[in-house]
């Protein structure tokens, strides 16, 4: 008994010291590119399955970002899932207080390989977006990308992974095809405060944002007893096509005023603990931290520590 305790214990313990797992547009928890991918050839049959999920993300300023998730995932045959996750999400910061729900993701993913050694995934999907990524202060401020509970694109995504019983390897791509309605400019920023308009200039501008597209990266060890699992992994993310934003000028631009590039890589270092307390249920714990980051990121996607905690169900 006290064995069974002592993993939920760790677990909420855990919670509460750091309240999904990646600094990303949203495809590294799709399909084939989920963390903790179980690989087990005992069940010979799929069951559909629900993951009720709570998160909380520190950023590089002040707002923090919280969602709550429902991610709902239903077999359509003995190789075929279809995935679909409904976020709300809540932001707190020095400069507003925003939320709403996010952007829905959908996924399909099909096995196209499955043997005792390995298994290979596919996945295809997409991201639809909830709002016009348009909030504003109560004085009409335009709010930067970081209070947005939106990107304010459609999405397309696409996926592939290997998993065996130690090994998680997948990469992804996410392409947006279109520009956002942010409207943030901190030159635009109204406020009689000096020392709010220093606080607000430190935003990356985000002006009718188009995002660039991104590749990622998994690699994941897994541990795994009885009931409990572990996993440690690195998830780098290349933004391989620059983001794209209107200037004070009305300029279309990729640049910052220092001349930083919105591009490259971001990386995180990411760890999750789970238990199983039978066929259908289980809880887990994901925390994940930055390692680099890219310097300029008007779409606001700067968490520098993430954690959830997941409860599952399987039906």
């Amino acid at each position: 008994m006290k064995f069974t305790l002592l993993p939920i214990l760790i677990l909420f313990g855990a919670a509460n010291v750091y309240s999904q797992g990646c600094s990303d547009a949203g495809f590294c928890t799709m399909g084939a590119m989920k963390p903790d991918q179980s690989f087990n050839k005992k069940i010979q049959f799929k069951l559909n399955s629900m993951e009720l999920s709570y998160y909380r993300g520190t950023t590089t300023l002040t707002p923090i970002v919280y969602v709550a998730t429902a991610d709902l995932n239903f077999s359509l045959s003995r190789k075929t899932t279809f995935q679909i996750k409904l976020p709300y999400q809540y932001v707190v910061g020095r400069l507003a207080q925003t939320s709403s729900m996010s952007d829905i993701s959908l996924c399909f993913t099909r096995n196209i390989i499955s043997n005792d050694r390995f298994d290979v995934n596919l996945s295809v999907g997409g991201k639809i977006p909830t709002n016009r990524s348009d909030f504003a202060t109560n004085e009409g401020n335009a709010l930067p990308m970081y209070y947005q509970t939106s990107l304010g694109t459609y999405d397309l995504i696409a996926g592939i992974s290997v998993i065996n019983r130690k090994w998680l390897f997948a990469t992804g791509i996410q392409v947006p095809l279109n520009s956002n309605h942010n409207q943030f400019d901190w030159h635009r920023w109204q406020d009689n405060d000096p020392d709010e308009i220093a606080y607000v200039q430190r935003y990356a501008n985000a002006t009718d944002l188009r995002r660039g597209t991104d590749v990622m990266l998994r690699i994941e060890r897994n541990f795994r007893l009885n009931r409990l699992n572990f996993s440690v992994g690195l998830l780098p993310i290349y933004r391989i096509t620059a983001d794209r934003i209107s200037n004070f000028q009305g300029v279309r631009t990729s640049f910052d005023a220092a001349g930083n590039e919105a591009i490259g890589l971001a990386m995180s270092g990411i760890a999750t603990v789970g238990y199983r307390f039978n066929v259908r249920s289980a809880i887990k714990l994901l925390v994940g931290h930055k390692i680099t980051h890219r310097e300029f990121s008007p779409d606001g996607l700067t968490r520098e520590l993430v954690s959830s905690f997941t409860y599952s169900y399987r039906f």
